[in-house]
């Protein structure tokens, strides 16, 4: 890749959920701005943890980048696939016309963009014990304490900064903003046993720029019917004390696509998986969260690295 350059990522940690969903919707969003090349992503060792590295032709500075990634995700406010409810949980019809229109948009247009949210939002061929289509893994919230999960994925997509993405991408992290967390950083796991103060009286802190560019690496692990339940890409598990997430680290720079069929490799669908048996494709790192529920709200806890 002789024509393309390095923009490091220096400001995110592969082993938290939220900086490896924040590298992956960077990424998404890069190749779909960037139609007539392709961008890779790769990670390397970066202070006991792992730096993402994007791979690029298109973009003469990061920040030529930066504005040209604020343009396209600020263009995403009041997306379709964004603004049919609240939350993903609705009854099967009203998913079912919501992912018929993804999927005419799509033929229409040739974007996928619509259907890619659709597919990993959830699915009308498995309902709950209320008769709600069961959704995504990811999902956190559903209402309780005026959380809605589209709601706030609208809002992060209508109101992030420039600035918030670089600090998401370039860090460091400062956790200085307020409201419309996605609660897939651990630090969003806010129990008065693992704090100091009264979680009821100390602000919730986020990094805002990191939750809108996790939003859009949703599309890379979608959801499918089983004979049991929904399946999301990546987890295994499906109570609240039993659900974790796995993802992978990888050091060759590959593609979107790629990564779609990484995200899917069976091994990591065990509930044991073996490094090893992962080495010929390049992963040199597994790493694994719990989803908790705590409440009426889940989180995500800090993930550990398996398969040694």
């Amino acid at each position: 890749m002789k024509d393309h350059h390095e923009i490091p990522f220096i400001g995110i940690n592969g082993a938290n959920p939220l900086g490896f969903l924040a590298a992956l919707g960077a990424f998404r969003a890069t190749q779909e701005i960037s139609t007539a090349s392709t961008i890779y992503l790769s990670w390397r060792p970066s202070g006991g943890s792992w730096q993402p590295v994007l791979h690029t032709s298109t973009f003469g500075t990061t920040e030529r980048w930066i504005d040209a990634l604020h343009s396209y995700l600020s263009a995403q406010a009041n997306h379709p696939a964004l603004t049919i409810a609240y939350n993903p949980k609705m009854p099967p019809a009203a998913f079912r016309a919501y992912a018929q229109k993804a999927q005419q948009s799509w033929l229409a247009d040739s974007n996928d963009t619509w259907a890619s949210f659709a597919a990993a939002f959830g699915s009308d061929g498995v309902v709950d014990d209320r008769n709600l289509t069961e959704d995504t893994a990811f999902r956190t919230m559903s209402g309780a304490g005026h959380q809605h999960f589209l709601l706030f994925m609208n809002e992060l997509a209508r109101d992030t900064s420039s600035a918030q993405l670089q600090e998401a991408v370039l860090g460091p992290w400062r956790y200085r903003d307020t409201q419309f967390s996605m609660r897939w950083d651990p630090e969003d796991d806010r129990r008065y046993s693992l704090r100091w103060q009264n979680p009821s009286t100390d602000p919730a802190r986020n990094v805002r720029g990191a939750n809108r560019l996790a939003i859009e690496a949703l599309p890379l692990f979608p959801t499918m019917p089983t004979t049991k339940q929904l399946a999301t890409t990546g987890f295994i598990g499906r109570k609240s004390n039993d659900t974790f997430w796995t993802w992978p680290i990888w050091t060759h720079p590959i593609t979107v696509d790629t990564c779609r069929s990484l995200f899917a490799h069976v091994e990591l669908a065990k509930r044991e998986p073996q490094l090893a048996n992962l080495l010929p494709l390049g992963i040199t790192a597994i790493f694994r969260s719990q989803r908790i529920t705590i409440g009426k709200f889940r989180n995500f806890t800090p993930a550990q690295a398996i398969g040694f």
